[in-house]
This record gives C-alpha cells, structure tokens and sequence, in this order.
C-alpha cells in the first residue's frame, strides 16, 4: 500500500477547481451588494458602528469598504480596488465596486458550464482596451482659454460628484467653494494645502473659505486674553521648544546641603527660561507657534510685551503654515533672524461657533486655504468632509485631466453599445466580450433602481438612443425619464471613467485567475487566550 504523503502543515484548508471560483464569485457579489444602494443622487446612506460603538453615516463608497471588516481573501480585492480608486481619483468607489461585481456575474454562468477562465480574461482584457481608446476617442476637452466658460464647467464636475453626496441639496453653494479652493493652489495642486476643519453648531451655509491657515485656538494659560487679537505684517517664530519650568523631580536627582544652593539650581532654571525668552522678543517676533507646550510664565511674558504666543500646535498646522508664511521650525532660539521667520499680510483671532480660531492670511510663499465647515451633528459634518474631499479631487483631476465625458450613466450605455458592435464581428469564443458590454450596464439600471423608477424601461429608452448615435443620453433622475447629460451638465473627468473600468476589469481577471485558496492554519490555533486548543492553561507542554 503506498502512504498517504502529507504536504502541509496540519490543520491547513485548500480548496481548489470550479467550486472554490465559484465561492470567490459569490463574496464578491455580496460586497457588491452591500454598496449597491449607495449609488447615484437617490441612493441610500449606510450607518455603520464600530467596535467602539461609534456610528458613522456614509455613502462614499470607499468608507463603507474600508470600515466593514472583510475577512474573505478574494472579497479583500474589491475593498482594494475602492480604496485604489478613492487615492487615485476621489470618486467613482461605488460604481468600481459594483461593475467588479457585475464582471464576475455576467461570467458566472459560463464557468459552471466548464469554459476555461482564461478565455475569458482574454476576453475582458481586450474589451477594456476597446473601451478606454472609446473614452478618449468621445471626450470633451475643456477649453481653457475662455476663464469664465472654464471655471463654469469645473463647477458642473463639482456638482455632479456632489449630486449623489449628502449635501446634494446644497451643491450650488459648494461647488463655488470647492473650485476657488482649488484655484487657490499652486499648479501641482498639492491636496495637503487644503485644510478642512469642522466646528459644530450653525447651518452648512454658515460654511468658510478661507485664503490661507486657519486653525483652533490650542489650550492656553492664564495672561492669554491679555495678548494682542490681530496684527499687520507680523514675524512668525516657528518653534520645537518647551517654554516653561520644568519640576526637578521629573528629570534629575540633584543633592544639596543647603538652601543656598539650592536656591542657585531653581535661578539657573528661570534664568534658561528668561534667556530663551528673551533671544525670542528681541528677534522681532510678533507671534510664537510651538509644537511643545507653552507655559504660563512665557505666556504672561508674552502678552507684557504685546506678542501673540500658541502651544502644542497639530503638526499638520504647523507643516501648512510653514509652506504658507515660509520660516522653518527651529529647535533652538540662537538662530532666531528674519530668514529663519515666517510672514503674513494680516493675523486675527476670530470667535466661529464655540471655538476661536486663528487666522493666516495674505501668505506669500506657498497658496493654501482653509475651509471651515458648520452643521449640526458630528456624522454629518464628517460625511460633508467627505463629500467635499471627493469633489476637490474630481475638480483637481479636471484642471490636471482637462477631458470629461457625461455622468448619469450615458458613457456605460455608449460603450455598451460599442463593445455589442464589436462583438458581432469577432468569430470565436472572444465573443464573451459581449459579458462586459451587459456588465456596464449595471451602473444606469442601478441609478433607476435606486430612485424607484422602472429601470428595464428607461434602459430599452437609452439602447434606442444610443443606437440611433446620441451618444449622450443618460437616466434623469429629476424627471424619471432619459436625457441629454452632456446638455444638462452631468459632466464627470474621463480620467473617472477609464480608472474605473481598468481598476474593475483588472479585479475582476485577478479572482478568476485563482482556482486554488489556501489558509495556513493560526499559529497557536483555539481561542484559549493564545494557548494550543486541547491544553489545560498553566499545564506543561
């Protein structure tokens, strides 16, 4: 008899062939279940808790992905493509998520029935080709000579990528906002120049932009409210230094033998502290920004010589006002001069809601800008944070990409169309192209099913448009109908577009090129607090 020869490690799971495919197939139509709903201006928002018990309301796709704690191994890839797509272009999460899912289903059907799935990644491979030499073949270039006409259609991308967001209802009022935020930056577009903060309390209308560095005001001591509120042209002293007394206790033993000395020790420290002080005032530094605490000692010193001081600074402030007022962050006071310093045209303390805030503007080196966002309740402003990163990211991706096509799900349906055309003249299995041509589909049947409407109607509507060559007709979704989106100005960035089908149809070839999953057992195996499962606790090996 031969013996069974043992491979792997004990207790290690593999599963190969049709079946384990198909299980990949299934968990990621599940995730793309969980998101389908969120798509378009009629979808639903998802309320998700935490572990901590913190709930957090969203409809951007990618952070529902990232906050649902996947474990399935191939189900992961559809989290990361969201994520990939959320680094990369901002929006677009949801639709990546569901055409990956739509991909594995429309080739579900062939599997079972034994086709080999590498034809069918040659397949998808070549219609993606086909559909993104489509896009670029389509898209409309922005011009940018005409300053009014461009910075109008900035803001339609901006107001498309908010229609599907919370703050759909106040799209008009940010859509201005987001792309004069945008146009303030330099010609990188560097997304850290952008500083959102929230504060509670007023309407979303209440909303600021501010041109340069704003930020709370950090825990103070007493002699604060003494310093001087604003000031014109100041010198800004950017510093990594404590500035106040320490207690002995915390950071040496020192013996003495009597009073005197160790009335010597305690002045040698004031005099470190007056010192440092000092150097500080007589550089002409009108405001102190420190990483480190500022004590009340400097504090009192400060506002006796009409400066303005700040401690325990965030660093990212600190980073953003460095590249705005120019300066660097010192760790000693000998090297306080002008070159060393920061400047700006006006400083101010301003009280917004409950919180005071310190404003830079004017700045000379580097543009950024902060916004300050109002509303209600804490999910709220955080998925408006949310809506507004997307919205900045698809304007920037417009300035850098200046190619758009229309939103609504007009280009799925023309490359739909498209890759049919093509399908009928190829011969051969190669035919499963027409798999991704009904998978693009999703997205405007979704957009239907989402705002209640009857999406196998509106769907014969757009292939009869399509087909007679408006190519851009797309859902209505205020008017239950079908209509010329480029028209009524539901413009997305192609670059959207085409990172999305590359991002799916590349999920989509990477789950079926695996036929065999396998799961290394967990070191130490039970849930015996680490222990070996079998084994009493304390008990030798």
């Amino acid at each position: 008899m031969q013996h069974q020869i043992i491979l792997l490690k004990e207790g290690t799971e593999s599963s190969q062939g049709k079946s384990q495919l198909i299980s990949n197939i299934n968990a990621c139509q599940a995730i793309a279940d969980c998101v389908r709903t969120t798509l378009g201006p009629r979808g639903s928002d998802k309320l998700i808790v935490n572990n901590n018990g913190n709930a957090t309301i969203s409809n951007d796709g990618a952070t529902i992905m990232k906050m649902l704690d996947v474990v399935h191994p191939a189900a992961r890839t559809l989290v990361d493509i969201a994520k990939s797509q959320d680094a990369e272009v901002g929006d677009g999460t949801t639709s990546v998520v569901l055409l990956a899912g739509e991909l594995l289903r429309q080739v579900k059907p062939y599997i079972e029935e034994g086709v080999h799935s590498q034809v069918t990644i040659k397949a998808y491979r070549k219609a993606t080709n086909l559909c993104i030499e489509k896009i670029n073949e389509i898209a409309v270039t922005i011009g940018k000579t005409n300053e009014a006409e461009y910075r109008a259609s900035l803001e339609k991308c901006a107001a498309t990528a908010m229609s599907s967001k919370l703050i759909h209802g106040q799209k008009d009022f940010f859509k201005k906002m987001v792309v004069d935020a945008v146009l303030m930056l330099d010609t990188l577009l560097p997304l850290d120049m952008i500083g959102i903060k929230k504060v509670p309390g007023g309407g979303l209308e209440d909303t600021l932009l501010v041109q340069g560095v704003a930020f709370k005001k950090t825990f103070s001591y007493a002699g604060f409210e003494m310093q001087p509120k604003s000031y014109d042209n100041p010198k800004i002293a950017l510093l990594n230094i404590e500035l106040e007394l320490k207690a002995e206790r915390d950071n040496a033993e020192v013996r003495v033998s009597n009073v005197a000395e160790y009335q010597k020790i305690v002045d040698a420290e004031w005099g470190i502290l007056y010192d440092k002080l000092d150097k500080i005032h007589q550089s002409g530094a009108k405001i102190v920004l420190s990483k480190l605490p500022i004590g009340d000692v400097a504090t009192q010193y400060f506002s006796d010589r009409d400066m303005f001081c700040a401690g325990r600074v965030p660093e990212e402030d600190l980073k953003r006002t460095i590249k705005a007022c120019g300066g660097s962050v010192l760790t000693t006071v000998g090297d306080l001069k002008d070159s060393t310093m920061g400047t700006c045209e006006r400083f101010e303390e301003k009280q917004i809601g409950s919180d005071r805030f310190n404003f830079f503007t004017g700045c000379p080196h580097a543009k950024t800008c902060t916004v300050v966002l109002r509303g209600g309740a804490e999910q709220f402003m955080d998925e408006t944070e949310r809506s507004l990163h997307d919205a900045i990211m698809i304007v920037r991706r417009a300035m850098k990409n200046d190619a758009i096509v229309a939103g609504g799900g007009a280009i799925e349906m023309e490359l739909s169309k498209y890759l049919r055309d093509v399908s009928r003249t190829i011969a051969g299995k190669e035919q499963l192209l027409i798999g991704y041509a009904k998978a693009l589909e999703v997205i405007p049947r979704q957009l239907c099913d989402n705002a209640g409407f009857d999406s196998t109607n509106i769907l014969n509507k757009l292939r009869q448009k399509h087909a007679q060559g408006h190519k851009w007709y797309g859902v209505d979704i205020m008017n239950e109908d079908i209509a010329d989106n480029f028209h009524e100005c539901v413009w997305e960035p192609s670059l959207v577009k085409i990172n999305a089908l590359t991002a799916a149809s590349e999920a989509a070839c990477l789950i079926l090129s695996v036929d065999e999953t396998v799961k290394n057992p967990k070191s130490g195996g039970g849930d015996m607090g680490g222990m070996p499962a079998g084994r009493g606790r304390g008990r030798p090996m």
